[in-house]
Formats: structure tokens, C-alpha cells, sequence
């Protein structure tokens, strides 16, 4: 089987690469990237070492594509990541929509033409904004939490937020982008009869991720707090106590290598694929590991909630454990862990990696 994986030289598409490098040898791996994110230089000869065949193009120009030899299913590992993106002066609406929703396009005509199988890696921030605001939440201890009244809510329960629950606007423009990649996805599976399937990711994690205050944030925040770079909590009393679950990039790959094997037309299109509960921590809970890890550093406080934060998102996946026998694998402090060891391991990082 030939896989090509688009973003390969970013955190998510080199993690999947290098694992199926590994757990799956026969299998043959292509990749496209345009280098353009500080960082993508770090992984492009480590992947060619495994044997991984790359080319250089964007996902957003067809013409780069043609020379890529056909393929059996797609991962579709590239996008700008960032809730922010197209309101934080750094990247413009039109950029991203032309990254996140023309690159899937293209992707789905490629699909089309090479009638292959796609995998779309989406996104917690396609749900709405207003109906994650009004989850009610209480502190409990360093953390927030649900309260057990007032959470009457589509989709929601005490194990988190399911697919069912709203994808109403607003949802931030990245999160617009990635739903309008899912709607064509789901419309193209249907009237061309293409096995494809959309799973929304919580944040994903580990060691080699490009951390950004705005996407790795768990890498960015141990790597800044063993450096004691200026850290801050923003929002919601500037405590720090927002929630969010976290699941290592590499426990996609069983999840993606049963979607691929064995494609099932029973199988729901659109799964939520997350840390859940059990691997969920709060901005402070991560900070007092970081402290008792490298020592003290003091957080700043600022009461002031950006656009589009919420104070808790927790996903739950027990669709994608009902239909796929999938759960996560790798435990929240073995996850961190193997960041602090890549963040002693690389003191620069995030001057590498971030723009």
C-alpha cells in the first residue's frame, strides 16, 4: 500500500510517517510539504533516512501534484493550525482559507482521480464557540470543571463533547475552514463513492512538535518553562485553570492503519479522537508539573479572554471506541515527560521552530 501524507515535515505528518515507518515496513510512504514553517528543515533529511520519498509543492497548487505517483489513501496533515490564524495580523483570511479549504479541494479531486481512500485530520475548534462558552464550569482545585447542574447542553455530558454537539458559527475562522473541508469531504464520499472518513483531533502533543502559544501549547509551555522564558495564564480570572485534553500524534496510528485495511462502510464518517478526561490538564496543573520538574518559575496573570478561548475542551471519544476499538495510549505524564527530555535535549528549540 502507498500512503502519501501532506504537511509531512510538520509535528503531526512526520510523527505518522516515521510510525509507519516502523510498525507497518511494507507499506510505502510519500510525502508533501512546501518548508515553509520554521521547523519543517528539522525533519525532511530524518525522513528520507527512513526511506520516505518527499516532494517539494503546496497542496494549494494542483500543478504541484502531478508529479506525485498515485497512491491508495491520503492523510491530510496539512493546514494552518491556529485558532488565531486570519485575525493576528500574521496570517491573512484569505491565506488561510486558501491553505485549509483550497488545499482539502485539491485533495479530494486527487482522491477522485486516483479514486483512493482520505483520511482528514480535523479539529476540536469546528465546534461552537458559543455552546463550549456556555458549558458551566466551577474550580476545582487548580482546574475547571463541569458542574453537575446547568450543562444541559446537544452533545455534551460529564465525559466531555461528542460529535453531536453543535458546529453552528461562530467557530473562528480556522475552525470554519477546517468544518467547510469536513462538509466537502462528507459530500464527496458520498457522490463518488470514496471511502473517506473525518476524525477531529484534541490537542496533540510530543516530543518534536513545533510549540506556539496558539497550537503546541503543551510543548511550548514546557519548553518556555525550562528556559524561563516569560510565561503568561490569559483569561478566566488569570488563574490559569482552562482545560484541555492532550493525546500523543503516534496513538493516531492504529486508528489510521484500521481506517485504511479496513475501510467500513458502516462506519460513522466523522469521529472525535482525543485525549478524553483521563489525559486532560489545566495551563496551572502543567505549570506545577513543570515546577517540580525544573524548579520554579513565575507565571504572569491576565484576566483579559482573547477571542474564541473557552475555559474548557474535553472531547469524547467513545465513538471512535465503539466503532474502532480505539483508545488513547500514552498516559498525559508520559507524554510531557518526553517533552522535557527533547526540551533538555534541544535548548534552541524554540528558537528553531518558531517563527
Amino acid at each position: 500500500m502507498r500512503i502519501l501524507i501532506t504537511g509531512i515535515c510538520g509535528f503531526v505528518g512526520s510523527a505518522l510517517a516515521r510510525g509507519f515507518r516502523e510498525g507497518w515496513p511494507d507499506w510505502e510512504i510519500v510525502g508533501i510539504d512546501n518548508y515553509v514553517r520554521a521547523g519543517s528543515e528539522q525533519n525532511r533529511l530524518a525522513l528520507r533516512a527512513l526511506g520516505v520519498k518527499l516532494f517539494h509543492g503546496d497542496i494549494r497548487s494542483a500543478a504541484d501534484l502531478e508529479t506525485i505517483p498515485k497512491c491508495n489513501w491520503i492523510i491530510d496533515a496539512a493546514a494552518n493550525p491556529s485558532v488565531l490564524a486570519g485575525v493576528d495580523g500574521k496570517t491573512s483570511s484569505r491565506q488561510l482559507i486558501e491553505h485549509n479549504l483550497g488545499g482539502t479541494i485539491n485533495m479530494l479531486e486527487l482522491a477522485k482521480a486516483w479514486n483512493a481512500g482520505l483520511i482528514i485530520l480535523s479539529t476540536s475548534r469546528v465546534y461552537s464557540v458559543r455552546s463550549l462558552a456556555a458549558i458551566s464550569v466551577a474550580p476545582n482545585g487548580d482546574r475547571f470543571d463541569p458542574t453537575a447542574s446547568g450543562n444541559n447542553l446537544p452533545g455534551f455530558s460529564s465525559n466531555g463533547v461528542a460529535e453531536s454537539s453543535s458546529t453552528e458559527p461562530p467557530l473562528s475562522l480556522y475552525g470554519t475552514t477546517k468544518r467547510a473541508s469536513e462538509l466537502l469531504a462528507l459530500e464527496y464520499a458520498d457522490v463518488f463513492k470514496l471511502p473517506i472518513y473525518v476524525n477531529r483531533c484534541g490537542v496533540l502533543a510530543g516530543a518534536g512538535q513545533f510549540g506556539k502559544i496558539d497550537q503546541g501549547i503543551f510543548s511550548f509551555w514546557i519548553h518556555s518553562y525550562k528556559r524561563k522564558r516569560p510565561l503568561k495564564y490569559i483569561g478566566f480570572d488569570g488563574s490559569g485553570r482552562q482545560v484541555r485534553d492532550c493525546l500523543h500524534a503516534r496513538d493516531l496510528l492504529p486508528l489510521l492503519a484500521k481506517q485504511m485495511t479496513t475501510p467500513r462502510k458502516d462506519a460513522p464518517r466523522v469521529i472525535n479522537v482525543s485525549g478524553g478526561l483521563k489525559q486532560s490538564a489545566s495551563l496551572k496543573q502543567l505549570s506545577d508539573w513543570c515546577a517540580s520538574r525544573f524548579g520554579e518559575t513565575p507565571v504572569a496573570s491576565d484576566k483579559t479572554t482573547r477571542p474564541f478561548d473557552v475555559p474548557w475542551l474535553v472531547l469524547d471519544s467513545a465513538l471512535a471506541e465503539k466503532t474502532w476499538g480505539w483508545q488513547p495510549q500514552t498516559s498525559l505524564e508520559a507524554v510531557w515527560t518526553e517533552i522535557a527530555e527533547h526540551a533538555a535535549k534541544h535548548p534552541n528549540w524554540l528558537d528553531l521552530t518558531v517563527d
